[in-house]
């Protein structure tokens, strides 16, 4: 199957279920689609991916060739007192995703977090290193990935990120600028260290996984993050000295790093979370862009 990146052995214009495509992945998604694909876009509340019976009535009568699930329950201190609803999202939903993908011989695209991981290795993750959730969100995540692999679907690609940010959503670049230009003094936690991601760069993975298909790159479970490691106290000052550099009225005079533990949440985060993607990049022939320069990018087109 072809991605964005090339000829491939399907007619053009083959469709694309789009769950969760009210999303901030999903319009990355529908952003840098090219003209071979045919996206239809589903979510709540008339798509509830949680509901099997309309998701085989919804997907059989559609018929698509690839089923890209941007879904989730993604609060992760709201999961911990709703642990249930957050496992019937994130477990029992891509579940039945698969089982329907399983019956229609579409290939389905799962995107899953850095959350399944402790925190506690210390070197770049590999997609094999045990995993060890800490939160019932990862918990929650966790279970969406086994469920499609028990599925007994073969075509899918689960590809876990962290860290991400882009339009049309919730994420921590727009907090800071929205504190920054409010507060003079910002406390950010400096002993988390992973890779921020930008969405549309996340599209971009997820299209050559599909470009390169099961043969160049084999089914299963993938690593994708923006290159490089910061702290949130480094991606934070970052974040606001470009925006000085735009020349946006930012009142912030002080950013000051902080421990996790003057920062008390209730779900407990990984400490580290880097990826590594040498298995990405291996099976796409992809360049991954570095956190900084896609931040930069990023906030170009938000000024435009």
């Amino acid at each position: 199957m072809s991605g964005c990146m090339g000829g491939g052995e399907m007619p053009a214009r083959h469709k694309m279920a789009l769950i969760g495509s009210k999303g901030m992945l999903a319009s990355a998604v529908r952003n840098c689609a090219c003209d071979e694909w045919e996206i239809i876009p589903l979510d709540l509340p008339e798509f509830d991916m949680t509901d099997l019976p309309l998701v085989k009535s919804v997907l059989g009568e559609l018929r698509p060739a690839v089923i890209v699930n941007c879904a989730a329950y993604t609060n992760v201190d709201g999961a911990e007192a709703e642990e249930a609803l957050a496992m019937r999202v994130n477990g029992e939903g891509p579940g039945n995703l698969a089982h329907v993908a399983k019956q229609l011989g579409a290939t389905l695209v799962h995107v899953s977090t850095d959350y399944v991981f402790d925190g506690a290795k210390m070197a770049p993750y590999l997609e094999s290193d045990p995993v060890a959730p800490m939160s019932a969100y990862g918990r929650t995540k966790l279970a969406g990935e086994q469920a499609i692999i028990e599925s007994g679907l073969e075509s899918f690609y689960i590809v876990r990120t962290s860290w991400l940010y882009g339009p049309n959503g919730k994420n921590f670049v727009e907090t800071i600028i929205r504190l920054a230009l409010e507060r003079e003094e910002l406390r950010i936690v400096a002993d988390q260290v992973g890779s921020p991601t930008y969405a549309e760069d996340l599209a971009r993975a997820i299209y050559a996984l599909l470009s390169a298909g099961g043969i160049r790159a084999p089914f299963g479970i993938y690593h994708y993050a923006n290159e490089g490691q910061a702290s949130w106290y480094e991606f934070a000052r970052e974040i606001i000295s470009l925006v000085q550099q735009q020349g946006m009225p930012i009142k912030a005079q002080r950013v000051l790093p902080i421990r996790t533990d003057e920062y008390p949440l209730p779900a407990p985060r990984p400490t580290y979370s880097v990826f590594s993607k040498d298995k990405y990049r291996a099976a796409t022939g992809a360049i991954v862009p570095d956190w900084q320069s896609s931040l930069k990018q990023y906030l170009r087109e938000r000024m435009s």
